[in-house]
């Protein structure tokens, strides 16, 4: 009793000086020409009168998602606080009630400042021996607190949003007198259920709802708004997601309840049973960023980081690379991805593992040997898949040992990495892709007005005019000197030369229409030379004879872009991740529409097009294909398919490239970790995963042509070749050069009615292009007829298809490889 009796007087007292506060501020306010200057000089030299009363508010940093093309299914949020505004009117109204009961049950009698407030917590306060014990904050002036702290632009400006001090408190009420007089009671509710932290990595209602009970705020329960209103007092310790949170929590829900009932808001016997109430409560954390991938049977992770680098780059995303990063992670975006599910699904498939192989050839996770894919659609340039036989995360504990000989003892990227071996960056220029890039040269070709009917009598070795230093490919002195793996020679053109992978016929045709031009066609194609010797030799690259066999570092999401954009008819289009983007008000942002420009001819990238449908087992529009280094492939797709393998000296890497009208697919097989591997990479496992996912992405889709060259494309102007049958060799090797054509001599005889020893026919036969090479082909006399000569066979020995003559009824091949004749000038 005397404890009671002692406090009455100062309690009297202070209830007085309380009083006269409050009038202070009220009276501040309603005059604002009253100087407050006993609270001011607490304050400093501010006055209550001069102190701001609008506040420069930023938005809240928002939590952005990134959807597949589908604008289904979620791959990735990103965040650096988990929160996603809403609207009043999507929050249940018993969560509403909650929230103000929880923190300001006179929030709708006062003006954004609680004189009564003021008053009861100033007592308590100094009962407590000046230790704080109440604060006098209004949901309004907590709001206020909040948003100042969000919107500072300076370190200094965060300590002042949150610092003890009366000038802090000052401003907070006048912030909050003004605020109310420009807000709606509802206006400012909705803006504090979105700002409030909730705990447990939820900030804001609609996180708190994902992250506490699975729903959106609108589907919240009394038992549940209560226990997420009663978080928000002290989000960290009440954490009810935690074992010695939950109690707590719980407390605070009953808390929360009991002000319900004296509010009105619910009657006793309902807030008993949302008491009693057992509740479900999820505590799962948003998943954030790359690493934590939503669709974890995507393997999506790589691609979320080609975005997310993508993302850095555009510049209508902020000044520099910081802002557009932190752009993404608070600015509330709806990205909708170019990937596709059906694409990216097969990606990763036989990115793990490849059915359509034997088990001992099959490349598997955990592996050092990196099965990379790629792939993109042509006209638009947009990324449908990436995959790679990794996992995304930085965990690297248990890694295996880095095979780089330079890096020993440190961990390999596999199984685990965050590196982008698929689509590079200047740390990772990419991996040599071998005769691909002979793709290149034919396009200079091309350009330069060379038909696919060139012909080149080819040598089993080629001693070109580029001057190298030492080693295997160098011969009489100093020259560079490439050879066939496969030992063949002969005539070839383009058709025939590009399907069986003749690196004497596409080194002499470099060296014809120069280097120069053939890498400033790969420069427009979208190969970017990160290496620094490449840099360098691109920079001049007129001595650069083993360019065309693909010495160059590439990824293969620049070889499936490059080869999609002959698929497109020429026109390039940079490689982008998405499909479109809004921002936080659903406003579609501008300026991120595919970037294009016409890079090759139509005419040109078509007949380039034409040319590579010879390595894949389809035929050329014309009937000319003969050998195929992946015979099997147009068989296997089941359309219309273009493409190329490449292989790099000692099998360092094995790649292959297939592309249709609809789609472009690069496929890599080496050791990111150590791309001068000495371990052979084979063929088959890269090849089929390429297809596989060729085939797979483009289920259901409809079949869509080639468009054929134009005669003068395809044949150029043709000369008749002339009659040498029967004559010997000396002979026909004369009148034939005299004619103006390069001569060689086939090796070995067929049998004939000509004499042995004289010529039988040349080759081609009939007709070819001005100065083109002609091949005599002799006699060994009578015997069975001959069989139609078909062209070389692939460097890896599986053949292919002939000229016309191998069709026995005649016909010239549709785009499809069968019979008809749908090209009047063939006809």
């Amino acid at each position: 009793m005397r404890k009671r009796e002692h406090g009455l007087l100062p309690n009297a007292a202070s209830l007085l000086l309380c009083g006269l506060l409050a009038g202070l501020v009220v009276a501040a306010a309603a005059f604002p020409a009253v100087a407050m200057s006993g609270l001011a000089a607490k304050a400093g030299s501010d006055t209550f009168e001069s102190l701001p009363t609008d506040i420069d508010v930023l938005p809240s940093p928002q939590i952005s998602y990134v959807y597949a093309s589908d604008g289904k299914t979620l791959l990735a949020t990103m965040y650096d606080e988990n929160r996603r505004d809403v609207k009043i009117e999507d929050v249940a109204e018993v969560m509403q009630k909650a929230m103000v009961a929880a923190e300001d049950n006179r929030f709708y009698q006062h003006r954004g400042v609680d004189v009564k407030g003021v008053a009861r917590a100033f007592v308590a306060n100094q009962n407590a021996g000046g230790q704080t014990e109440q604060g006098a904050s209004t949901l309004t002036m907590q709001y206020v607190r909040q948003a100042i702290a969000y919107s500072a632009k300076t370190p200094q400006e965060v300590v002042d949003a949150t610092d003890k001090t009366p000038t802090r408190k000052l401003r907070e009420m006048k912030y909050a007198i003004d605020l109310e007089k420009k807000l709606s009671k509802k206006e400012i509710l909705e803006r504090y259920l979105n700002i409030a932290p909730f705990g447990h990595g939820a900030y804001g209602v609609y996180a708190a709802a994902h992250v506490y009970f699975d729903k959106d705020p609108k589907d919240l329960t009394l038992a549940e708004s209560a226990l997420l209103a009663g978080l928000v007092k002290a989000p960290g310790t009440n954490d009810p997601a935690t074992a010695e949170g939950l109690p707590r929590a719980l407390d605070r829900q009953k808390y929360v309840l009991n002000q319900m009932v004296g509010m009105l808001y619910v009657d006793q016997a309902t807030a008993d049973a949302a008491g009693k109430e057992k509740l479900t409560i999820v505590g799962k954390r948003t998943p954030e960023g790359c690493e934590s991938i939503q669709r974890p049977e995507l393997g999506a992770g790589f691609y979320c980081d080609y975005l997310r680098r993508w993302w850095n780059q555009q510049k209508v995303f902020g000044e520099d690379e910081f802002q557009r990063a932190n752009r993404l992670r608070a600015g509330g975006y709806t990205v909708i991805a170019s990937l596709d599910i059906a694409t990216q699904t097969a990606a990763f498939k036989y990115a793990k593992e490849q059915p359509f192989v034997s088990k001992d050839q099959q490349v598997r996770m955990g592996s050092q040997n990196a099965m990379m894919l790629a792939s993109v659609q042509p006209g638009t340039g947009r990324v449908l898949a990436l995959a790679t036989n990794r996992n995304f995360s930085n965990d690297q504990t248990q890694n295996g040992a880095n095979t780089n000989p330079d890096k020993k003892g440190q961990k390999g990227n596999y199984p685990n990495t965050t590196v982008p071996i698929i689509t590079g960056d200047t740390d990772i220029p990419g991996y040599q892709a071998g005769s691909a890039f002979k793709m290149f040269t034919a396009v200079a070709a091309l350009e330069s007005g060379l038909p696919l009917a060139t012909t080149i009598n080819t040598e089993k070795q080629f001693v070109s005019d580029f001057i190298i230093g030492p080693g295997p490919a160098t011969c009489n002195g100093n020259h560079y000197c490439p050879k066939n793996s496969g030992g063949q020679s002969g005539p070839y053109n383009m058709w025939t030369g590009f399907g069986s992978s003749i690196n004497t016929f596409f080194v002499p045709l470099e060296q014809q229409v120069g280097v120069d031009h053939v890498v400033d066609v790969a420069k427009r194609l979208g190969i970017q030379f990160n290496a620094k010797e490449d840099a360098r030799l691109a920079a001049d690259p007129k001595g650069w004879g083993a360019f065309t066999l693909g010495v160059s570092a590439t990824t293969p999401l620049q070889l499936a872009n490059a080869y999609g954009t002959l698929a497109a008819d020429g026109v390039y289009c940079e490689p982008s991740p998405i499909n479109e983007v809004k921002d936080n008000s659903g406003k579609k942002v501008e300026g991120l529409d595919p970037k294009c420009k016409q890079a090759v001819d139509p005419e040109v990238a078509r007949a380039a097009v034409d040319m590579a449908r010879c390595p894949v087992g389809d035929q050329s529009a014309t009937g000319k294909c003969a050998g195929a280094t992946a015979q099997y492939a147009r068989d296997f797709v089941k359309r219309p398919i273009a493409g190329k393998t490449g292989t790099t000296d000692s099998e360092k890497s094995a790649t292959f490239t297939v592309m249709t009208k609809q789609m472009a697919v690069s496929g890599f097989l080496t050791d990111p970790d150590w791309p001068e591997t000495n371990k052979d990479m084979k063929h088959p496992p890269v090849n089929y995963a390429a297809l596989g996912v060729l085939r797979d992405g483009l289920a259901g889709q409809p079949v869509v042509q080639f468009t054929a060259p134009t005669k003068d494309r395809a044949q150029g102007k043709l000369v008749d070749i002339p009659s040498v049958k029967c004559l010997s060799v000396d002979q026909a090797r004369a009148k034939v050069k005299q004619a103006g054509f390069s001569v060689s001599v086939a090796s070995g005889q067929v049998a004939s009615q000509c004499p042995p020893g004289t010529v039988d026919r040349t080759s081609p036969a009939g007709s070819t292009t001005k100065g083109g090479a002609v091949q005599l082909v002799v006699s060994k006399g009578p015997g069975a007829p001959a069989p139609p000569y078909v062209g070389g066979d692939g460097d890896n020995g599986n053949g292919g298809r002939g000229h016309n003559d191998v069709f026995p009824n005649g016909d010239v091949p549709d785009n499809n490889g069968n019979g008809g004749c749908p090209i009047p000038w063939v006809c």
